[in-house]
């Protein structure tokens, strides 16, 4: 049987806010079995449980939160619980918003490296994706379809000379996350980043913790990390956001050119529906094969 997981210890560390470019304090706190996954804003005493029905803005990254109280840019922190098969945690902050690191999720990796993985003595529940559920803007989309693990399929084309068609599939594994996916950096256009600086957002943006753009070039000195890192990153974000229902999803995710948006309105379409999935229990044969994933 395949259980679920918390950490084994609390662990702390503090990074920037990309927006307003203060320092945030992340604090990760285990959480007992079937509790699920909340974000508690500590300057504010308020606690927002992970779901689709907290989210409240996708335009510039996912967002949750619950009367006034807000957690931006979660992302690329649930792209490695998701990789990692966190199921129950606690996640302590003091401000309105995830510290951003160095724009990927290598540094969440390592804190839950520092935590310790702990079974927990309850079965891992995941969404098993049954039909085909499909969500489009356009010629963008995003799907999920059945499939006996979990794979995501991206595809992105940008006409500017650094980036262009750029395609990648991923099977989930903790190691193939580390290795292929969790460095891969948020990439920003430096004309968006000043006009969004003009209006006091993306204040603690540097090329420490993005890749930069003008019409022409990167502008980060060390390059890129992969040939095809815009791409990689945006499976990084399609995994953070299929975690904002909470599991790991059995099935195979499918985009191209997808956005924050689109993930927020498939993880919808998908629950809206009974016949588009089921809760399942993973068990013996299935449970092994399943299980490697997280190894």
């Amino acid at each position: 049987m395949l259980r679920q997981r918390t950490i084994a210890r609390s662990v702390e560390v503090v990074g920037i806010g990309l927006h307003k470019g203060e320092p945030i304090r992340l604090r990760l706190e285990p959480s007992a079995p079937d509790s699920g996954i909340h974000f508690y804003r500590e300057d504010m005493s308020t606690s927002i449980p992970l779901s689709p029905q907290s989210v409240i803005n996708t335009q510039m990254a996912t967002v949750i939160g619950r009367g006034e109280v807000s957690v931006s840019t979660i992302e690329h922190f649930l792209s490695a619980l998701y990789a990692y098969g966190i199921d129950n945690l606690r996640v302590v902050i003091d401000g309105n918003e995830m510290p951003i690191m160095d724009g990927s999720a290598i540094s969440f990796c390592l804190l839950l490296d520092e935590a310790g993985i702990r079974e927990q003595d309850a079965p891992k529940r995941i969404i098993k994706v049954k039909r085909e559920v499909r969500v489009s803007d356009g010629e963008k989309y995003v799907s999920l379809s059945p499939y006996e693990g979990a794979v995501f399929d991206f595809e992105i084309d940008f006409a500017h000379p650094a980036i262009g068609r750029q395609t990648s599939s991923f099977e989930l594994s903790r190691n193939a996350f580390i290795e292929d996916i969790a460095r891969a950096r948020t990439f920003g256009f430096i004309k968006d980043i000043h006009y969004l600086q003009s209006r006091n957002l993306a204040m603690g943006a540097t090329l420490h913790n993005a890749i930069g753009l003008d019409d022409h070039k990167i502008l980060n000195p060390e390059g890129l990390r992969f040939d095809d890192e815009f791409v990689r990153h945006k499976i990084l974000d399609a995994l953070g956001d299929m975690m904002v229902t909470g599991y790991t999803l059995m099935g195979r995710y499918r985009s191209f050119a997808g956005s924050h948006k689109l993930n927020h309105l498939l993880t919808k379409e998908l629950l809206s529906d009974s016949k588009n999935y089921e809760m399942v229990s993973i068990k013996g044969h299935e449970s092994r094969e399943f299980a490697k994933s997280f190894a």
